[in-house]
This record gives structure tokens, C-alpha cells and sequence, in this order.
């Protein structure tokens, strides 16, 4: 089974499959015993939308689309102004679907053509039906100070036709696929004042809505090009070898396999792997990191990233629409489809409370004058400014607005945050639980003390045995060869090396054959084994032992351990700082060695010795012990803990497939000390998003009461209505910076 993916609005659950392997016959039998249909073949398409700015509009837009006859799955995403619907290909005509997304008010881009190289029309269509807009009101204005009555209402007339043309257009396709929203409302208000002859009102509840869509769509813009920026990261070519021969290409004609030829101060175009050369490569735009990383032959590098220094030659290992940054890219776009619960609160209310206004405003207009006697107009005029400022688009935009600012700024500091559920899950978590390994340790053993017996130096030590390994691709032999390394010190040459797996190695050297490894390797060859009490005392101090000598003697030892991060301690501080009461530590090392680790790190307690499914079990009983856990790993080991916790989060998820699949949240680097900020980013966003909500309430409540009491006109409502939408954003947007 390649896909599923189940619509619980359709009751259709949409199968992707290898035919030579299930047949359709068998899935549609499971299928419809439980009560599901499945299509056969099914198109999928993704349209980039003009005038999509509103997260209710989304909502609605979605709601439309959904009820034509064979649409499968339909998404509408605000954030990235794209609409992604999947449908029976012999029910749906794709032409279709952008004619009902055009009625409805929305303009969709040629999937060929990007939206910077958009017409002059389709970039301003909305500015200047604006200025238009209000400059016959302007003029209106004008000819009614001189007395000019009727050449006045002529130009606001003109004024609402040119303004209002989108809205009427907008406004009457929401009713006809019964998704009524902000531009009905404002067009039975606009209408309602056209017929009691307050045309000045009309045109300016017009212009101003005009001018708050645009501002609107001019700071959602704003957000989306978060992700443009990221996209432009990514040179459009590269030079690539073919033999004896250099020449650019574009990347998407780039294979994998392909050599290209990176110069000092070029970008990278692809993912690959060095294949020759030696430089410095500054990764920030995909990690976040601040400081360059070396990169030497077989190490990765990511498309976008800066080579610094030398040259070098990359073999390219995935395509152009596959890379690093177009995945990290695809994920922040469909971040938006794992909603936060206040987001979805929030669509929900909007749903229930448009409807409930239509109704409360039709009695107003006709109950008090048929209750209390007296005119119709006044009570008319008080239904239709009701119906302006009580919509609620300053609540509904509240949330999504600071969770796409959140996702996008993070982004940019290299943490992949995968939805606004996981946003708000992370602003209140109980428990921290962190692998050891790559986690809060560096992952490579590192010698760290040396032991020399008779009259053996250290440095002597540390030379035959880094000769002794000088052929074995084991950790600890590049631990080793790293020491001698950096100590300065050449391995003695050795020969008739020999791995003995699972124990050690041997050679010869200088004629005599010398010996690394464990004490099960000594043990078979010395008896009775005499340890000095300094090697045992390392031990004990949870370092892995290596033993040195012959078949006569040992001569000497080194210990190895893997270090804990620099960052991990004043990391595990910032965040007991912002909030999380426990942290755990799970590991599969041994006790000892867990223990130690536990303790210069301060942790409240550790768990040794554990496999994959002994973690999973414990995160699931931290989470009914505690509430709200987050598990922190390398993505690979880890995946079902995970994947059960409340927030999985995965550490150098850049180079890591499985850990940009299975994670939430996303460490691109591996950098540690961006789970404090993480927290602290949720923790803001979430006190956004309630003073979004508080502040909107107010708002819509004050208007509400002024309209009751008859002192707001048309032209206030709209201006409070709009304003308080904008500030929303404009607060939300905060998080971008």
C-alpha cells in the first residue's frame, strides 16, 4: 500500500496502490464493509490562488468545492494561497473546478507560470479598483458640498460599481454553494442602503472594505514570502562534469549520480555528497546553524548552503524537487492542515455565528416597529450596520494568522514545526524525555583518559595503538586516530592487521604482534588477567575500556567516552526555565555509563539499558502519569517513542529522512539549544492568539451594543470592523520577526 487517505466529511477513503500486488476488487470488499466508496482513478491537482487572504474564506471556499459531484478530498490553504482537491477523474472536469473557483471570487495562476511573473492587472486589479473607488467617492463628496445632488449620487454609484463589482460577485456565489460570508453580509448592507437612499453611506462602506481587503492581502503577503525566500534560496543552475567537460545546467535537468563542480563562494544547488575536495560550507539557511561546517569527502551537503572556501566536486543524491529545502518548503505549506484545537474552535464558532447574526438582524428590522409601532427605516438601518460589524473575521483570522507568522519564523532558524496543533502542544508540555546518543551527547567516543603501565608513556601508548587500528573503520579507531591527531602525534606503522569482530584487532609492529581491544580479548589470551585498579576505577566511572598489549602482558589502556554536548546543560536549564517540571533521559547504553550522565546534567531520572518498544512504553506511561510529553531523538531508533508522544521532536533532521517523516518538530541542526527556543516561540504565539481572541471579542461586542443603541453608522462600522481585522494581523505578524 503506497497511500491512504481517509475524508470524514466524504465518508471516501482514496487508495493509492501497486495493482501488481493488491487488487482493486479486494480493497473496494474491505472498503464497503465499512461503509466506504472508492474510485478507481482519481485526478489530483494544486492551484495557486490570487485573492485568497481570509481564513474563513478558505473555509468557505473548501465547503463549495467539496460539494461537487466526485470530489474526493479538498484542502484550501490561506497560508500559501493554494487549493489542492483530489476527484473522480471520469466525474470532475479539472476546467470546472477553476470556473467555480473564479465565480467565487479568487483568481488561480497557470500552475506554469510563478506568481512573480503575474500580469500588471493580476498584481494591482485590487489597488486600483480601490483608488478608483475612492476617488469617486472623493469626487462625490465634492459635488455634493456643491449642492450637485444628483451628479454626486451618480459618482458614488460609480464609486460602488467599481468597488463593489468583486464583492457582489463574491457575495452572490457564497449564497448559490451556500457558504455565505463577509462580502454577502457587506452587500446586502450596501444594497439595503442604496434602497433608503444613503448612497454616500453605500460608497464609502464599499471603498473602505476595499481598503481593508487590500491591506489585508498586502500583509498576508507578507508571511507567504517567508516561503518564496526560502524557494530563492536555491540557485536555478549548476556547473556538472560530463567527463573532461564543464557546463551549466538548470537543476531540474540535473540527474542523480551527476557531478557538479562547486566553486569558493557558490551556493550549492543540489543534495549530494562531497566526492573530492575540502572546504567549509555555511548551512544556516537550512540548520540554522551560526558557525561554518567543515566537510571533507563522503560528508553531505544540502542544497542552498554556501561553500566558503575550496572547491569541491558533489555527487548529486536527489532531484531538484526532492531536496532538502523543497521538503522543508512542502512541510511548512501543509502545516496548516494540522490545525490547532483554537483554530479549530474558532472556524467552528464562525460557522454557527454568521448564520445566528442573519437571523438576529432580520428581527431587528422587523420586529421593533411591528412591536413598539413606528418607521421601518431606522431599525433597516441598525439590521444592516449589525450585519458589517458582527462578523466575525478578526476572531477567525486571529489564530491562523500568528500560527503561519510562528511556523514561517521558525523556519528561518531552522526548526521545522509541522501544524499549529503542534504549536500549541508544545507551549504546555509537562515532560521532557531525550535519548542519550546524538541527543544529549555527541555520538562519538572521544578518548579521554590514557593509562600507561612499566615504562610505557602515554604518547607511546597512543601511537602503537592508533597504528594497531590505523585500518579498522570502528568508532573507536577514528576516536583514536582523532586523539593522536590532535595530540600531534604520527601512528606507528603496522602490518598483518587483522579485525577480530566483536573484541578487537591485531598487527605487527616492529616484528611484535600487539593487541586493542576488550577484555574478552585478554581474557582468551592471558591467564590469569592482572588489572591495575586505575583502569578498573575508569570503568566504574561508566567509560568504555580498551585494553593494549600482547599475548604476554597488557601494557596499557585508553578510556572512551561520548561527551555530553556543550550546550546540553545550560540547555536542559532554559527549559525547566520556561516551564517543564521533568525531564527523563532514555537510553540503550548501560547503566553506569547512563548514570553519570544523569547526574552532571541534573536530570530528575534516568532509564538504562532500554530497546525501542522498552521507550515507546514509557512515554505512554509518562503521558498518564504527567499529561503533555515530548520526546526528543534522532528520528531513526526513536520513531515509535516519537511518534507516541505528545510532540515527537528530532534532532539533524537535515541530513535524516526518516526524522523529517516521523518528528513534529523538526531540528535541522544539531543543535539542542533550539528546543528552548521553540518553547519560548509557542509560549508567545499562544499569548497572541488570546489577546487576538479577547481583543476581537471586544471589539464585535462594542459594535454590536453602539448598533443596538442606534450610534453607529455604515461607514464607522466598517472602519471598526476592519481595523480591528488588521490589527489582528499586524499583531500576529509580530512573530515574524
Amino acid at each position: 500500500m503506497a497511500q491512504a487517505r481517509l475524508d470524514p466529511v466524504g465518508s471516501v477513503l482514496t487508495l493509492a496502490y501497486d495493482p501488481n500486488i493488491v487488487s482493486f476488487e479486494s480493497l473496494e470488499k474491505r472498503a464497503r464493509a465499512f461503509g466506504c466508496a472508492l474510485a478507481e482513478q482519481f485526478g489530483h491537482e494544486t492551484y495557486t490562488l490570487t485573492g485568497l487572504d481570509c481564513a474563513d474564506c478558505a473555509v468557505k471556499l473548501e465547503a463549495a468545492i467539496s460539494r461537487m459531484t466526485g470530489m474526493v478530498w479538498v484542502s484550501a490553504n490561506f497560508a500559501t494561497a493554494k487549493l489542492s482537491v483530489e476527484y473522480e477523474a471520469d466525474k470532475v472536469d479539472p476546467k470546472r473546478v477553476i470556473k467555480t473557483v473564479e465565480n467565487l471570487g479568487y483568481g488561480v495562476l497557470e500552475a506554469t507560470r510563478p506568481p512573480e511573473e503575474r500580469s500588471w492587472w493580476e498584481r494591482h486589479n485590487r489597488t486600483f479598483t480601490t483608488v478608483a473607488s475612492g476617488a469617486f467617492l472623493a469626487l462625490g463628496l465634492a459635488a455634493a458640498y456643491g449642492n450637485q445632488t444628483m451628479s454626486a449620487n451618480i459618482l458614488y454609484g460609480l464609486s460602488v460599481i467599481i468597488g463593489g463589482w468583486p464583492v457582489a460577485r463574491s457575495g452572490f456565489y457564497s449564497v448559490k454553494s451556500l457558504t455565505v460570508d463577509m462580502n454577502f453580509l457587506v452587500l446586502v448592507a450596501v444594497l439595503g442602503a442604496m434602497v433608503l437612499g444613503e448612497w454616500v453611506e453605500a460608497a464609502a462602506v464599499i471603498f473602505l472594505f476595499s481598503v481593508g481587503n487590500a491591506l489585508e492581502a498586502a500583509s498576508m503577503e507578507r508571511t507567504r514570502k517567508v516561503l518564496k525566500n526560502l524557494v530563492d534560496l536555491v540557485p536555478r543552475e549548476a556547473a556538472v562534469r560530463h567527463g573532461d567537460h564543464v557546463h551549466r545546467k538548470p537543476v531540474d535537468e540535473i540527474n542523480i549520480g551527476d557531478v557538479m563542480m562547486v566553486n569558493p563562494g557558490e551556493k550549492i544547488a543540489m543534495d549530494g555528497v562531497v566526492e573530492v575536495g575540502r572546504s567549509t560550507v555555511d548551512q544556516s539557511s537550512v540548520t540554522g546553524e551560526s558557525m561554518p561546517v567543515d566537510k571533507l569527502a563522503g560528508d553531505k551537503v544540502f542544497a542552498a548552503t554556501i561553500n566558503l572556501h575550496g572547491a569541491l566536486d558533489v555527487r548529486v543524491t536527489k532531484s531538484s524537487n526532492d531536496n532538502t529545502i523543497a521538503r522543508i518548503v512542502h512541510l511548512v505549506e501543509q502545516a496548516q492542515t494540522h490545525k490547532a484545537p483554537t483554530q479549530i474552535f474558532t472556524e467552528r464558532f464562525g460557522r454557527l455565528y454568521t448564520p445566528a447574526i442573519l437571523a438576529a438582524a432580520a428581527l431587528i428590522a422587523i420586529v421593533p416597529p411591528l412591536v413598539v409601532g413606528g418607521t421601518f427605516v431606522p431599525w433597516i438601518e441598525r439590521a444592516l450596520v449589525l450585519l458589517v460589524v458582527s462578523c466575525p473575521c478578526a476572531l477567525i483570522i486571529s489564530t491562523p494568522v500568528a500560527l503561519v507568522s510562528a511556523i514561517g519564523s521558525a523556519a528561518r532558524h531552522g526548526v521545522l514545526i509541522k501544524g499549529g496543533a503542534y504549536i500549541e502542544a508544545v507551549s504546555d508540555l509537562d515532560v521532557f524525555a531525550f535519548d542519550k546518543t546524538g541527543t544529549l551527547t555527541a555520538g562519538e567516543p572521544v578518548v579521554t583518559d590514557i593509562v600507561a603501565l612499566g615504562d610505557w608513556g602515554e604518547e607511546k601508548i597512543l601511537r602503537y595503538v592508533a597504528g594497531v587500528e590505523g585500518r579498522s573503520e570502528h568508532p573507536i579507531a577514528r576516536a583514536v586516530g582523532r586523539a593522536a591527531t590532535e595530540r600531534g602525534l604520527a601512528p606507528i606503522e603496522a602490518t598483518d592487521f587483522q579485525a577480530l569482530p566483536g573484541s578487537g584487532a591485531y598487527a605487527s609492529i616492529e616484528g611484535e604482534q600487539y593487541y586493542v581491544g576488550s577484555w574478552k580479548l585478554f581474557e582468551s589470551r592471558l591467564l590469569p588477567l592482572v588489572v591495575e585498579p586505575d583502569i578498573l576505577d575508569l570503568e566504574k566511572e561508566g567509560k568504555t575500556i580498551i585494553l593494549f598489549g600482547t599475548e604476554e602482558k597488557i601494557l596499557g589502556a585508553l578510556a572512551l567516552a561520548d561527551q555530553l554536548r556543550e550546550e546540553a546543560a545550560a540547555t536542559l536549564v532554559d527549559i525547566r526555565r520556561v516551564g517543564v517540571r521533568h525531564l527523563y533521559m532514555l537510553t540503550g547504553d548501560n547503566e553506569p555509563t547512563a548514570a553519570l550522565i544523569a547526574k552532571n546534567l541534573g536530570l530528575d531520572a534516568f532509564h538504562a539499558e532500554l530497546l525501542p518498544e522498552d521507550k515507546l512504553e514509557l512515554i505512554r506511561a509518562f503521558g498518564e502519569r504527567y499529561g503533555n510529553v515530548a520526546m526528543v531523538g534522532d528520528g531513526v531508533n526513536d520513531a515509535p517513542a516519537l511518534a507516541a508522544a505528545t510532540v515527537g521532536i528530532a534532532m539533524g533532521a537535515a541530513g535524516t529522512d526518516v526524522a523529517l517523516e516521523t518528528a513534529d518538530i523538526a531540528l535541522m541542526s544539531d543543535d539542542i539549544s533550539k528546543i528552548p527556543y521553540t518553547i519560548d516561540l509557542s509560549q508567545r504565539t499562544m499569548r497572541i492568539i488570546k489577546q487576538n481572541i479577547v481583543f476581537s471579542l471586544v471589539v464585535v461586542t462594542l459594535l454590536v451594543a453602539t448598533t443596538f443603541g442606534g450610534y453607529l453608522t455604515l461607514p464607522l462600522g466598517i472602519v471598526g470592523h476592519e481595523g480591528s481585522a488588521l490589527l489582528v494581523i499586524a499583531n500576529g505578524m509580530r512573530l515574524l520577526r
